[in-house]
């Protein structure tokens, strides 16, 4: 064991990788575990701002090669390993469209650019499910990636600047600043930029750069101050993993505090070094801790695809199961750290010359992507007529969104769309959220027979209803919508169309998607209040309106599950879902008593085309009913045009 070894270190990888690993799992309530990722980035800056600062002062040079073989050895084998065994276990759980959607993520991941990729995903509101991507875990290494390409030169340009640790001390600084800066606005108006870009993740490892400036004498001169700052990082630590949940705003302002607390315990650890007891030393060396430190790396790589796959071939796994996803992931990561890990990175052949390493690195990650990109294409080539039926009513638009007449989170103008018989002098104004845009295709084709013309006005993930409401992709309160909302009803009333048909998702489903987030105790009354408040705007106008009843709720992908029913020789009524949970009926029973409570508005309920007494059908007719958890297919949807225009004509 090398003699600059930190057990202190090793503990803390062993907190960060048990953090994540427990909040992924959810073995215990640990909201915050997520922040294990932030201590990585921390302790991947103090390393290497530590051995480079090093070499730049001993030699006045850096051996970028020899950098980079070392990085190669250390992280490619493990990482493709994974990746292949990832992809070759999902060719027997999902579906040929899931195999490609992954590949394509697997392609990123083999280029360390999949952070990149998730920025993008992260602002559709299609996109696929998160939870269910076996790669996304990789954005955290793709950051890493990008930290070790940018490092390395501006630690050189500190040392063109000035050679010495202050003009190191000063550019990492500004550097840091900065990246803080941005990070912390960018968290309240664009989320997704600052938790994935490693841009703005550079602040964390910044932190850890910094750490390692402080100087011997320090510790030599202030030997009490080693037990403060170890049990107050351990504190901060702890209160991240005890208090933050996924819909606070973050990183921002709130990664403060792993990373102040992950610096303090990294302080004091190197005051340990130096002859200042931290009083934690002996915990942190516990060997348990060690062990599971020295396999974080690989417990890192295999708990997501463990857990993602497990979730799908057993959607609500019990404790044991999830003791035994866990056991499962300890096995992988055992024989990943022993057989592939570690005797390639100790390898002396590989070691000894910096080409070596790097030649295969270059060679084995063009191979994987590839090798992924080739999956995505061929997983989808010859589809049989099922899957390809599945895909196609899942991938094809509403008539409005196909038109580019659904808004984006970030705009507040509103934007008039017209269809149906153009130029007659009857109109209707559609008004509302995604929900209200999935009735559109069948209500143009109603209205289109009946010579009237339909206005739009809808914007994605906006209620109709007078209700500011939190959306998760923007880890914020959606005021975009409050502002459009406003300016659409004054346009619709200046428009006096001779109905308003309005339809946005029930409260009770967009609380289930929500599971484990704070909900506003006063939401329910403020949902009513902001119910009542539009229906009587338009009352008030002398304007009819038509409220459409929310279609039920689905606790997974429809088109995802069906897909994979079918691909596993099962029906597609594995995805029924029972109608006390998908139907909301409870919730539409009020809703319904406030609208015919306002003069001149009808409820309009087709939920029996959906659902029978005791159980809600995902397959209705021959046709995919919905394209999601919640909206529908628009060729069912366009199957619903004689009921629509039975209900509105």
């Amino acid at each position: 064991m090398s003699a600059s070894f930190r057990p202190d270190i090793e503990s803390l990888r062993a907190l960060a990788v048990s953090g994540v690993v427990a909040f992924h799992f959810g073995l215990t309530g640990l909201p915050g575990g997520f922040v294990g990722v932030d201590i990585f980035f921390v302790i991947s800056g103090y390393l290497i701002t530590k051995h480079l600062v090093s070499e730049i002062a001993e030699t006045g040079r850096l051996d970028l090669w020899r950098f980079y073989a070392s990085r190669a050895r250390r992280l490619l084998p493990a990482s493709l390993f994974v990746i292949l065994a990832t992809l070759v276990a999902g060719a027997f759980i999902l579906s040929p469209e899931e195999q490609s959607l992954y590949s394509k993520g697997a392609m990123f991941a083999s280029a360390y650019a999949i952070n990149l990729w998730l920025i993008r995903w992260s602002f559709d509101y299609f996109a696929a499910d998160a939870t269910s991507n076996p790669f996304i875990h990789f954005w955290s290494l793709s950051v890493e990636e990008q930290f070790y390409l940018a490092w390395p030169a501006l630690l050189l340009l500190a040392a063109w600047l000035r050679p010495g640790k202050r003009m190191a001390m000063l550019v990492i600084g500004v550097a840091g600043l900065v990246s803080f800066a941005v990070c912390a606005w960018l968290t309240t108006v664009a989320q997704p930029w600052a938790f994935y870009f490693s841009p703005l993740r550079a602040w964390e490892f910044a932190a850890g750069g910094l750490a390692t400036m402080v100087p011997q004498r320090f510790w030599q001169e202030r030997p009490r101050f080693g037990a403060p700052l170890a049990w107050l990082g351990l504190a901060l630590i702890g209160a991240a993993y005890l208090s933050f949940t996924e819909e606070a705003p973050f990183p921002g302002f709130m990664a403060l505090v792993p990373v102040a607390g992950t610096v303090l315990l990294l302080l004091a650890g190197a005051g340990e070094n130096n002859g200042a007891s931290n009083g934690l030393s002996a915990v942190l060396a516990l060997p348990p801790l060690q062990w599971v430190g020295k396999l974080s790396y690989s417990l890192y790589l295999w708990h997501w695809p463990v857990i993602v796959y497990a979730t799908m071939l057993v959607p609500d796994l019990s404790g044991p199961e999830r003791l035994a996803c866990l056991a499962l992931t300890l096995a992988l990561s055992i024989f990943t750290y022993h057989f592939i890990e570690n005797p390639i990175r100790r390898n002396n052949w590989l070691m000894a010359n910096a080409a070596r390493a790097l030649v295969p690195a270059v060679l084995l990650t063009g191979t994987s992507v590839a090798a992924t990109y080739a999956n995505a294409r061929l997983a989808v080539h010859d589809l049989d007529a099922q899957q390809r039926f599945v895909a196609e009513s899942a991938a094809r638009p509403s008539t409005v969104r196909r038109a580019g007449c659904v808004l984006s989170y970030a705009t507040v103008k509103p934007k008039p769309c017209v269809f149906g018989a153009r130029h007659a002098e009857r109109s209707i104004a559609l008004f509302g959220d995604s929900h209200a845009d999935h009735w559109s295709t069948p209500l143009i084709e109603a209205a289109q027979k009946n010579n009237y013309r339909v206005v739009t006005w809808l914007k994605s993930s906006c209620r109709a209803s007078r209700l500011t409401v939190y959306v998760t992709q923007l880890k914020r309160d959606y005021t975009e919508c409050d502002q459009w909302r406003d300016q659409s009803i004054k346009e619709i009333i200046a428009a006096r169309p001779s109905l308003v048909v309005i339809s946005e998702i029930a409260l009770a489903s967009s609380r289930k998607m929500a599971i484990g987030m704070q909900v506003p105790d006063s939401q329910d009354a403020d949902w009513r209040a902001g119910l009542r408040s539009t229906l009587e705007a338009f009352s008030k106008a002398g304007l009819k309106v038509a409220f459409i009843r929310d279609v039920p709720f689905n606790d997974e992908h429809v088109d995802t599950c069906v897909a994979r029913a079918l691909w596993q020789g099962q029906a597609p009524s594995l995805c029924d879902q029972t109608r006390a949970y998908a139907a909301n009926d409870a919730t539409a029973a009020v809703e319904r008593d406030i609208v015919l409570g306002v003069p001149g508005a009808s409820y309009i309920d087709m939920t029996n085309l959906f659902c029978d007494a005791r159980t809600c059908h995902v397959f209705i007719g021959g046709k995919l009913a919905y394209r999601d958890r919640h909206h529908l297919a628009t060729p069912f949807a366009e199957s619903l045009e004689p009921a629509v225009e039975r209900a509105l004509f």
